[in-house]
């Protein structure tokens, strides 16, 4: 039977001996979606979703990874891999919802103009923005099973969570602003295949883009909380404001796919 160890004298990676059931049956409900996406992008040539089954296949291993932490709850790297690919999956997520509004913008006809942000200069600083979180959450997170490094490591965690929600606000902002605009000029045919078509894509992001900055959001409460915080001690809230949160996301992005806009649009990037 599995039990908490701990890594060195005293000290306990784990909260709690991780769930083997639960890590198994997530994994597999993230394979899904992910084997679904890869399939899309081929069939479509939605390159810019790329990342976003990437980050699919961060979760399935994620999950993956923190099955095999069952029976080794004292091992660093099972630990370390499966800390940073679950908290990084959902950066790469946002960089497809990114670079989804610029085809978005670019299927309505004269929609440029209304943008908040240039098209082509939006997606270079969402994008950059979220490679600079991808990468500061990446960097600390390969130091939180390190005694002496966990406390400076959870902070950088935190201040690469705050880049990631306030990208997340930005993005949106921009998005409503558009959408606003865009209305007021009585724009109803988007260029992509029927009226308002681009608004059903649009709705879509706000879904998708409200369950990442949720999870976000949670997750700097979380850290802030640290070690011995309510939710980093008690395993079901990875589950239910992680796992859950970012398979909807997975789900939702697969049923109202945005490959379509490069599929049917002439102003595709």
């Amino acid at each position: 039977m599995a039990q908490l160890e701990p890594y060195k004298g005293t000290y306990y990676l784990w909260q709690y001996v991780p769930s083997l059931p639960a890590a198994v049956i997530f994994a597999l409900l993230f394979l899904l979606p992910t084997l679904f996406h890869i399939w899309k992008i081929c069939k479509t040539r939605a390159r810019f979703c790329i990342p976003f089954a990437i980050g699919g296949v961060f979760e399935f291993q994620g999950y993956i990874i923190r099955a095999i932490a069952h029976t080794h709850t004292s091992h660093l790297i099972p630990y370390i891999l499966q800390n940073i690919l679950i908290l990084l999956a959902p950066v790469l997520f946002a960089a497809s919802i990114y670079m989804a509004l610029g085809r978005i913008i670019r299927s309505v006809p004269g929609g440029a103009q209304h943008a908040l942000i240039r098209p082509g200069w939006q997606t270079k600083v969402f994008v950059v923005g979220d490679i600079v979180s991808f990468l500061v959450q990446g960097s600390a997170a390969g130091m939180m099973g390190r005694g002496e490094k966990a406390g400076m490591a959870n902070d950088v965690v935190i201040g690469g969570l705050v880049v990631q929600v306030g990208l997340l606000v930005l993005f949106m902002v921009t998005a409503v602003v558009f959408e606003g605009r865009v209305g007021r000029a009585g724009i109803l045919d988007g260029g992509d295949g029927g009226v308002g078509e681009w608004k059903r894509h649009l709705r879509v992001l706000y879904g998708v883009s409200a369950l990442v900055l949720v999870r976000s959001v949670i997750r700097v409460v979380e850290y802030a909380m640290g070690q011995g915080g309510y939710l980093l001690a008690n395993e079901w809230c990875v589950y239910v404001f992680d796992g859950v949160l970012m398979l909807a996301v997975m789900v939702v992005w697969g049923v109202w796919h945005p490959g379509s806009i490069t599929m049917n649009t002439s102003h595709s990037s």
